[in-house]
């Protein structure tokens, strides 16, 4: 384990309570948090970064992001299997080099995209999603973690990989504001993303909201799906009739569309009693035994940094012209 903040010492307790996983040890610049971490985990501790590298096959990454490419690149030149935070980087070039550094060594490289592996949307795994609009909300209190990069890295790009994965369809254009309130980053932001097939994508993410939020919900036809990550809540709502209820629906409501009489139906999936970090972990871990496992490449974590990136510069571009029309 490098890095033992607040993520990565989550990482050191869940490594350290599973059976697929030795937690030989940990390595943090801070030498004393890395003990202390250590001492819960009941792991060793290094005090350089080459010696546990040396002792390893696989490691999770959880420094802040401008030192994402330094270390990883490090870790993958070693060949050592790198589950790295998101994002990815700070920048595509770093992004490539990672990827093919990866390919070069065949080392498993997934990105901390934990938001893939919620509970409430592991619950929709059966359900058939082909959104035609979805609203997304991603609000937290202000706390200095993370103010290196802009809420846009911080938090949007979670729901930016989740719309990109449901979708799949090439983004045609994209409108975005934000500004800078309590840090040198953007602090608050709105992106409108409109994909090819006519999907219409709309996010916000605020890190100086009085209260937590982490809401999605998809419109396509006749369907309505609500996503609560924060509470692990699941609900799907379907344009149907009685002939046609399924197992663990119940009816809501009727009412008369286009002359014909339906019902508004309504099932809520039930959510897996399971951790999404340890989920995560597990499918890293699964990766490097069998090549199986089924975490968030390296090239997906591109994708989403992609998004994200057009997303920061429509917001300077736009910034930049309204503080131009401001001087005028």
């Amino acid at each position: 384990m490098i890095g033992v903040g607040q993520l990565g010492r989550f990482h050191a307790l869940n490594y350290s309570h599973m059976d697929e996983a030795n937690l030989v040890g940990v390595y943090d610049i801070d030498h004393e948090k890395a003990a202390g971490v250590a001492r819960e985990a009941g792991c060793g501790v290094f005090e350089t970064l080459d010696r546990l590298l040396d002792q390893i096959e696989g490691v999770s990454i959880a420094v802040p992001t401008d030192r994402h490419f330094e270390v990883g690149m490090h870790a993958l030149r070693k060949g050592v299997h790198c589950l790295i935070e998101k994002p990815i980087s700070r920048n595509l070039e770093e992004a490539d080099g990672l990827i093919k550094a990866a390919e070069r060594r065949d080392a498993v490289l997934h990105i901390g995209h934990i938001e893939r592996f919620n509970p409430a949307l592991q619950a929709l795994n059966r359900v058939t999603i082909q959104p035609l609009f979805v609203e997304a909300h991603r609000l937290a209190p202000f706390t200095p973690r993370g103010c290196e990069v802009s809420v846009v890295l911080d938090l949007m790009i979670h729901d930016i990989d989740i719309i990109l994965q449901w979708v799949r369809s090439p983004l045609r254009s994209l409108s975005a504001s934000g500004v800078a309130v309590i840090s040198n980053t953007v602090d608050i932001a709105n992106a409108r993303l409109i994909f090819q097939n006519g999907c219409v994508a709309n996010l916000t993410a605020s890190r100086i909201s009085q209260k937590k939020m982490r809401k999605m919900r998809l419109f396509q036809k006749d369907t309505y799906i609500s996503v609560d990550f924060l509470n692990q809540r699941a609900e799907v709502f379907r344009l149907g009739s009685e002939s046609d209820k399924r197992p663990g629906e119940k009816v809501v409501c009727e009412m008369a569309v286009l002359d014909r009489k339906s019902r508004i139906l309504l099932h809520r999936p039930r959510v897996p009693k399971v951790l999404g970090l340890e989920q995560e972990l597990r499918h890293f871990l699964k990766s490097i035994r069998e090549g199986s496992g089924q975490g968030v490449s390296g090239q997906h974590g591109r994708e989403a940094l992609q998004v994200a990136i057009r997303i920061l510069k429509d917001i300077e571009v736009n910034s930049a012209a309204q503080n131009g029309s401001c001087c005028q």
